[in-house]
């Protein structure tokens, strides 16, 4: 008798052995993300080296909250949801600040942005705020989305914390297609010429001073 049931109580074990291993098997399997960048390097002979320049302190700012994770975020009549099995290779926001960096590198303007805890003089204070960061779906989900930066920048200065300009910037750029391939060169354009008025800007704003 004792055998009889200790035989049961191993055939129930193995019954429930394999029906867990049968629902394992089961499972869907995750596609694998395809993996997207934007912001171009900048190769070493383009940085700006230039010495005496006007530097400014480049201050922690907001990132669209939605956006600022690897996931492409999408807008479709107040809808929000995210580009399937397709990521930024680091978080947008981690991407947006080597951009931004590269950027003032390549500029031959007077402005060479300094790090928090860099030993160099900084005159003034810049901050970028990035508003949205997204693709949106303007005319229908089937159509080649608009891709959408807005940035909002201002300056202060650190003599007097007094405000020297404010602005918002903005890029709607058009992908060529509703596919994944067509929508990141978006994005890369958008942020390129979205930067592009940024340093400008900055460039102006920023007087050395006497």
């Amino acid at each position: 008798m004792m055998r009889s049931s200790a035989l049961l109580r191993l055939l129930a074990v193995g019954a429930s052995a394999l029906t867990l291993s049968a629902c394992v098997s089961l499972l869907p399997k995750t596609k694998p993300a395809h993996l997207y960048r934007f912001g171009q390097p900048v190769a070493a002979e383009a940085v700006n080296a230039a010495v005496g320049g006007v530097g400014v302190l480049r201050t922690t700012a907001v990132f669209q909250r939605e956006a600022a994770g690897d996931r492409l975020l999408t807008m479709t009549n107040g809808k929000a949801a995210y580009v399937a099995e397709t990521r930024w290779v680091v978080p947008a926001a981690v991407l947006w600040d080597e951009a931004v960096v590269a950027a003032f590198d390549a500029d031959a303007g007077p402005v060479r942005l300094v790090a928090r805890g860099e030993p160099a003089p900084t005159p003034y204070v810049l901050r970028l705020d990035v508003r949205n960061f997204e693709t949106q779906y303007d005319n229908g989900p089937k159509a080649a989305p608009v891709i959408v930066v807005r940035v909002r920048a201002a300056m202060t200065s650190t003599t007097d914390r007094g405000v020297v300009g404010e602005r918002l910037f903005e890029k709607r750029v058009r992908a060529g297609d509703n596919r994944v391939t067509a929508i990141v060169p978006a994005y890369d354009r958008a942020v390129g010429e979205v930067l592009a008025e940024v340093v400008a800007w900055t460039n102006a704003n920023a007087k050395p001073k006497t």
